[in-house]
């Protein structure tokens, strides 16, 4: 993961820790997830990183998509096989690409 990405995936997860309401942690943990997609460990890590806030909010369903995501987010990585954009959430499917966000878009286009 190039230095510039990094930095930007580090600070999406330092605002989600530090996040006073649920909309906004989620919603730094989704810009996390669309920077790490490309990239094996911190992908795996961005689900980790949800299955441990859907656990500490009691949410059964986000849990489970996690544990299933966690699965396939390394090997598809690896692969290249991850659906740009996807939030990573249980609430999209697995492999709908979905709009990146103008600011990450450029980020990622100097990968």
């Amino acid at each position: 993961m190039p230095t510039t990405i990094r930095a930007a995936f580090d600070a999406e997860l330092r605002a989600a820790r530090t996040a006073t309401t649920g909309e906004q942690r989620w919603a730094a943990l989704e810009r996390a997830h669309i920077l790490s997609q490309p990239w094996a460990w911190p992908h795996t890590r961005a689900h980790a990183i949800m299955l441990r806030v859907a656990w500490s909010e009691h949410d059964r369903r986000e849990a489970a998509g996690q544990v299933l995501r966690l699965l396939i987010a390394a090997p598809g990585s690896a692969l290249g096989r991850y659906p740009e954009g996807n939030t990573g959430r249980a609430t999209v499917p697995l492999t709908k690409p979905m709009p990146v966000p103008d600011d990450l878009a450029k980020l990622l286009d100097h990968r």
